[in-house]
């Protein structure tokens, strides 16, 4: 009696997890910063102290802030499970975002004169490029086989 093999089991590069995971972790971070501008003065405050200008910021765009960290959070949060699924959806998102980081931070360094802004864009143009390497659209089904 003849056996069939098994199809290889296809495991999915580390570092998709790991910008799955990034991404996770961004998402978490938006939602607390929103919930933190919803309760004024609550157990979220200390973390004003990490960064007392968006703070700020945040206040002055009023319930818009908190519309755009909804987005954001959503944003990421599917990214982040598009990616672990390694759907090409997750794929086009996550590239989506990084590009619109990595513009953003290069305005608010030319527009507000912002430098500190400037570290996040190698980091983002890092993750655009990993995830446009062959094996890893290969990956996500985003190659033609």
């Amino acid at each position: 009696m003849p056996q069939c093999a098994a199809a290889p089991v296809e495991v999915a590069p580390r570092g998709l997890l790991a910008l799955s995971g990034f991404f996770a972790l961004g998402a978490v971070i938006a939602l607390i910063t929103a919930l933190a501008i919803v309760m004024p003065g609550g157990p979220l405050d200390p973390i004003w102290r990490l960064n007392p200008q968006a703070h700020t910021s945040f206040l002055t765009m009023g319930t818009w802030a908190i519309a755009l960290l909804g987005v954001v959070a959503a944003a990421c949060g599917s990214a982040a499970v598009g990616l672990w699924r390694r759907a090409w959806w997750g794929h086009a998102l996550a590239l989506t975002l990084l590009v619109s980081d990595a513009c953003g931070n290069l305005a608010s360094t030319v527009i507000r004169g912002e430098l500190r802004t400037l570290i996040g864009v190698p980091i983002a143009v890092a993750f655009i490029v990993y995830l446009l390497l062959p094996g890893v659209r290969r990956a996500v089904g985003r190659t033609r086989t």
